[in-house]
């Protein structure tokens, strides 16, 4: 039997509900013998998808909190810190009140916007900490430092808003799939902001101090012991696992800040992060000595035409969604039109019973048992609602149809006698080598599609006039495509059966019109006959049912029965009720059809597709078809071309490049209002375009796919990231800039001397130093189990003793390619902050002041 959810239901929420009405069921009505298996159930693979992701946050944010510490202190890193559960608490309340639920697209952004939700905070609270130092009074330094940086953080803030408010305008079914990424980083981002210009300050002036109190080592060693020692009696002795955790953790998380983190903390601060800021003011203070600022730029500019050059020369494997290991393996059977029911269930077991035997190869013996580490079910379905989904919508009748589903275990338990993984890919391909062909039937073997619906990856539309026409050239064009050396497609298949029985029903007018019969009422009456009417509704609770009346099996099925039928209804002439058997005005012959035609822009339709093998490209198999197709001789009354995922695809890049140009652009106007200039802007913008080469480089050496889908999104979300830095840093040269000019009494339009100058620009770079390294690493270590497929289950971990490690999943295939482009991008960004944003105000500085003497003398 099977169970599919309503449309905006809760999938986990209903799985539990009928796991229960089962085990009720099983317990109060059914024989002990009998074995129910719930099989196929998505809300598993939904609740590891989920808890991936939570667990993702989780390990984040310990990341997080660790590289603050080591930055800022213990103190100060809480300050931050607090800055990520305030602003999801916030996001969550606004996201309800939007009625947004919290879903894996959700927790997603939730994971993207981790190190982002501390950037506005470290800003803060170092400029806080700064002002303190110089000798202000909390409440001053509070005043002081978050009024500096408020503007450039506002600004900040709101181009990276502006980098995801084009993505809520895409449209179609992947925009209402995807809508939830830019909704959920647009509340959590302007909460981040709100939090760290309100709440950062506030706790900054009552709690903050400069040189933080020696901890009290004796005392926080006793309570420590006494909290793991607790923990371990509850854990191992009493058998409260769960609550003994919550305090040996604690326990253990004091012992590590103790003896590992505030003594390296210590060395970080006093030794390591100083000799940091002075290579780099040493490393600045170079670049920007005579011809090595234009050399610096020059260089930077041709690395990314080398780039470029690379990625055309080393081109990466383009894919329209992410190539994820399948959780589900469909197996389709089509055998011809015509054939009976009870065959093409024959034959479907024998072909079950074949695979059984073909996945036995991945079993080992486990507790005495034969454990398959592969495969956790084998299901078998004949005739209605088992053709391949790539057909469109069947909801006729398809005795000679059937579908085979091999549900895999979960990724984590992919793993052989030895601990090996083993992917699911690898069986499916087993299964197209080993799978016996059975004559006369087509069996396609494809993989589960993750992600919003798609069309089939090969999808060739051809379109008419006449249908038996097109219907030909595509049986040609696949013969043709079959018989050339193109290789990597799966099985070509044309989505119209030309065979499929019908009993067209022929009513002679004349006689009918006689008798006073009309053609609506012949056919009322045989549709009420096959299919049934609604008379009326049964209501329990709040749910209705139809009541349907029909004529029973022996009526239905047979034809003579069927045709003899008599239509009763009320002569118009004399008033009188009378009765005529439909086959005293109307024939039945029994024929054959299409079993379906499809039309677009009233052309008549015809298409013929395919999935791809493992490992395939489709846009190189794509490319190959055009380049053959171009010798096939086409009639003139029937039109080609390639549609389903490519026409996608192209459409979907055109949204997402006009997003990030309309992302760069809203960036752009931001940036003028804040300077009222539009130089630095575009010198900021310039920073922007150079961030790709990290990108670029990123998928050239780690032979990265690009996935347009995901990789656009990192590229715009980058886009949103990079300015932050560079605005911050941007915006103190100036102050540093104007500061300077006023202690020399140089009027606002009179440049600084080149040394000054410089000497601002390295004071500048330094200064801000340590928050840009702050930013750009929370970011990336944010991304980073993400990206890296790293997964650490902390439930498990608290209330079982297991921490469940394990690299890979569903996760990391799906949303790796967003982490690594934005974790590529930034790295190559940060540089770019540090060292080119310096240099093109040095250089812009520099050409003003020519400029300024050549016209002043």
């Amino acid at each position: 039997m099977d169970i599919k959810k309503r449309s905006g239901e809760n999938l986990i929420l209903a799985s539990e509900n009928i796991n229960e009405i089962v085990s009720a069921a099983q317990k109060n009505y059914f024989p002990s013998n009998l074995l129910l298996s719930i099989t196929n159930n998505q809300s598993n693979q939904t609740k590891n998808q989920v808890n991936e992701l939570e667990n993702s946050i989780i390990f984040g944010v310990l990341l997080v909190v660790i590289v603050l510490t080591f930055f800022l202190g213990l103190r100060n890193a809480l300050f931050v810190g607090i800055a990520i559960p305030l602003s999801m608490l916030l996001s969550f309340f606004i996201l309800n009140s939007m009625g947004v639920t919290l879903n894996f697209m959700v927790l997603f952004a939730l994971v993207l916007a981790l190190g982002m939700l501390v950037d506005n905070g470290i800003v803060t609270v170092e400029n806080i900490y700064r002002f303190l130092s110089q000798g202000h009074t909390p409440i001053q330094a509070a005043k002081l430092g978050a009024a500096e940086v408020a503007m450039p953080i506002i600004t900040s803030t709101a181009t990276t808003l502006a980098a995801f408010i084009p993505l809520a305008l895409w449209p179609g079914i992947i925009g209402e799939f995807m809508k939830f990424l830019p909704y959920t980083l647009i509340v959590v981002l302007s909460s981040s902001l709100f939090v760290a210009l309100v709440i950062n300050p506030s706790l900054a002036a009552r709690f903050m101090k400069v040189n933080e109190d020696s901890i009290a080592r004796p005392k926080w060693t006793i309570i420590g012991s006494a909290l793991v020692l607790i923990g371990l009696i509850l854990n191992f002795i009493v058998g409260a696992t769960a609550f003994g955790n919550l305090l040996f953790y604690p326990g253990l998380i004091i012992f590590s800040f103790l003896y590992v983190f505030e003594p390296g903390t210590r060395i970080f601060q006093t030794r390591l992060l100083p000799r940091i800021e002075r290579n780099y003011t040493q490393f600045i203070e170079f670049t920007l000595r005579g011809k090595n600022a234009r050399s610096t730029f020059f260089g930077t500019v041709g690395l990314l035409f080398l780039s470029i050059i690379l990625l055309s020369v080393l081109p990466p494997k383009v894919l329209f969604f992410p190539d994820s290991q399948p959780n589900l393996g469909n197996i389709f059977i089509e055998l011809p039109v015509g054939t009976d029911i009870e065959e093409t269930n024959m034959i479907t077991l024998e072909l079950e019973q074949e695979i059984a035997n073909i996945l036995e190869s991945y079993t080992y013996k486990r507790n005495g048992k034969d454990y398959n580490y592969m495969v956790e079910s084998i299901i078998a379905q004949v005739g209605k609602g088992t053709s391949d989904p790539n057909q469109g919508p069947d909801n006729a009748a398809t005795p000679h149809k059937s579908k085979i589903v091999v549900a895999f275990r979960e990724t984590k338990y992919r793993l052989d006698s030895l601990g090996n993984p083993v992917l699911s890919s690898d069986v499916l391909n087993l299964l197209r080598e080993r799978v016996s062909n059975i004559p006369g039937a087509l069996i396609v073997i494809a993989k589960d599609e993750q992600g919003p619906p798609q069309g089939p990856p090969i999808n060739i539309e051809l379109s008419g006039v006449n249908y038996e026409e097109v219907l030909a050239v595509a049986q040609d064009v696949k013969r043709f495509i079959k018989n050339s050396s193109i290789n990597g497609y799966d099985e070509l298949k044309v989505d119209v059966e030309s065979g499929k029985p019908e009993l067209p029903i022929k009513v002679d007018r004349s006689k009918a019109r006689s008798l006073g019969v009309s053609t609506g009422q012949i056919g009322d009456a045989l549709r009420t006959s096959l299919f049934g009417k609604e008379i009326s509704r049964f209501k329990n609770d709040e749910d209705e049912y139809p009541i349907n009346i029909r004529l029973s099996d022996n009526y239905r099925f047979n034809l003579e029965n069927l045709m003899n039928q008599k239509i009763t209804f009320r002569d118009q002439s004399d008033g009188q009720i009378k009765q005529v058997p439909i086959s005293a005005i109307a024939s039945a012959n029994k024929s054959s059809t299409f079993s379906a035609v499809k039309r677009i822009d009233l052309d008549r339709v015809i298409t013929v597709y395919s999935g791809l093998k493992e490992g395939a490209n489709a846009n190189q198999i794509v490319s190959e078809m055009k380049s053959l197709l171009k010798n096939y001789d086409l009639p003139e009354s029937v039109s080609l071309s390639f549609t389903g995922q490519q026409e996608e695809q192209a459409k979907e890049f055109s949204f997402l490049s006009k997003a990030l140009l309309g992302a760069v652009f809203m960036i752009f106007l931001i940036i003028v209002g804040q300077f009222n200039s539009a130089k630095i802007p575009f010198l900021i913008l310039t920073t922007v375009i150079l961030s790709l080469i990290g990108v670029l480089l990123g998928l050239v050496i780690f032979r990265m796919d690009f996935v347009i889908i995901m990789t656009m999104i990192g590229i715009i979300s980058l886009a949103g990231v990079v300015v932050n830095n560079a605005i911050v840093l941007a915006d103190y040269a100036n102050q540093v800039i104007n500061r300077r000019k006023s202690e020399l009494k140089l009027s606002f339009e009179t440049p600084l001397p080149i040394d000054e100058l410089a000497a601002s620009l390295v004071l500048a770079g330094k200064t801000r130093l340590r928050p840009v390294l702050l930013t750009a690493i929370t970011t990336i270590l944010g991304l980073l189990p993400l990206a890296t497929g790293m997964n650490l289950n902390f439930y498990t971990l608290i209330s079982q003793n297991d921490l469940q490690v394990y690299f890979g999943g569903d996760n990391v295939a799906f949303w790796g390619p967003i982490c690594w482009t934005v974790i590529y991008g930034l790295t190559f960004a940060t540089f770019l902050t540090l060292v080119i944003v310096p240099v093109m105000l040095y250089l812009s500085e520099v050409g003003k002041s020519k400029r300024h003497w050549a016209n002043n003398g």
